[in-house]
């Protein structure tokens, strides 16, 4: 397969984030723990003041001034596709790192419980709006 910084499959993209982002803690200091189980609704626990924090992975993709996170899950059953999103008690916080940019972002649980998606300005927008706008930096 070759190689050319672009990553297209679902699962590999999943692989690469969850790396980037176990990576990123480790060299903060931060303590990574794996599930040895599989069908979490969280793919890594972080030790982080004091506490362990379930943190879903997510891939981001960069478009322009934005980061977009698809933050919602889903599954094939025998009805099809079913989509879900995560409640604030299956999660903590929800990582998501942007390739594109080579960063991750922690969003806290409540941020993007009941959400298909996320957007995260990096640069403010051209009309200087500010209400309703998650800024990356943040």
């Amino acid at each position: 397969m070759p190689h050319d910084g672009h990553v297209d499959d679902p699962n590999h993209k999943g692989n690469v984030a969850e790396l980037a982002i176990a990576t990123e803690a480790a060299r903060l200091g931060l303590s990574v723990l794996k599930p040895l189980t599989e069908h979490e609704r969280y793919d890594l626990a972080r030790g982080m003041g004091g506490r362990l924090l379930r943190v879903q992975c997510k891939w981001a993709s960069h478009n322009g001034d934005v980061v977009h996170i698809h933050v919602g899950r889903g599954r094939t059953s025998r009805r099809g596709y079913v989509r879900a999103t995560y409640r604030e008690d299956e999660i903590d916080a929800l990582a998501a790192y942007c390739q594109a940019l080579d960063r991750c972002y922690l969003l806290p649980a409540s941020m993007v419980a009941g959400r298909h998606g996320l957007s995260l300005r990096i640069a403010p927008a051209r009309n200087n709006q500010r209400a309703a706008i998650n800024f990356a930096v943040d």
